[in-house]
C-alpha cells in the first residue's frame, strides 16, 4: 500500500512540475538559452551581427528585412544545413528546437 501511495505522489509531483511553466514560456526560455549558447558569438545578443566575430564573418543582421522576409521553412533550412560561413546545426538541434529558434529570430526584429 505504501508503494502505491508513493508512486501516485511521485506521479503527481511529475505532472505538477511539467505544468509549472506554460509550454510557450518553456520554449521561449529554451530558445533564448540555445540562441545565447550557439548564436550570440556571431549574431550578437540583439541579432544585429555587430559582434567582432559577426563583423569578421559578415554575419546577417537577423532583424533585417532580408532575413525577416524569408519564410519560416527557409530560416529553418539555413539553421539546419548552414549557409556560407554559418555552420549546419541540424545534427545538433532537434526540429522543435529549430522551430523555436525561428520564432526567436522573429521576436528579435520586434525588439
Amino acid at each position: 500500500m505504501h508503494r502505491i501511495v508513493m508512486r501516485v505522489a511521485l506521479g503527481l509531483l511529475f505532472c505538477a512540475s511539467t505544468l509549472a511553466l506554460p509550454p510557450a514560456l518553456q520554449a521561449e526560455t529554451d530558445a533564448a538559452k540555445v540562441y545565447k549558447a550557439n548564436c550570440v558569438l556571431c549574431h550578437s545578443a540583439n541579432g544585429s551581427g555587430e559582434s567582432a566575430t559577426g563583423k569578421a564573418l559578415k554575419a546577417k543582421d537577423l532583424r533585417s528585412d532580408e532575413v525577416q522576409k524569408q519564410s519560416d521553412e527557409d530560416l529553418a533550412e539555413v539553421i539546419t544545413k548552414g549557409r556560407g560561413k554559418m555552420p549546419a546545426f541540424g545534427g545538433k538541434f532537434s526540429g522543435d528546437v529549430i522551430k523555436f529558434l525561428v520564432a526567436y529570430i522573429r521576436e528579435l526584429a520586434k525588439k
